[in-house]
């Protein structure tokens, strides 16, 4: 359940053809949802493991 009934989304400075992953944060939690489908229920992800992936983009983990 979101608790801040519109949380802000965020999407990229990169996303260009308007269809991106978007961010919005909800308490302590992170939330992710596909910009195409803004209906659907988002991702859910504590503080921590949002850190984690952070942490693995930057590192590159994901190229």
């Amino acid at each position: 359940m979101i608790e801040n009934a519109d949380p802000a989304w965020r999407k990229s400075s990169r996303c260009t053809n308007g269809t991106c992953v978007e961010v919005a944060k909800d308490g302590d939690d992170y939330l992710v949802r596909d910009s195409k489908y803004p209906e659907a229920q988002p991702l859910r992800f504590d503080a921590a493991a949002w850190r984690d992936f952070l942490a693995g983009v930057r590192a590159g983990e994901f190229e």
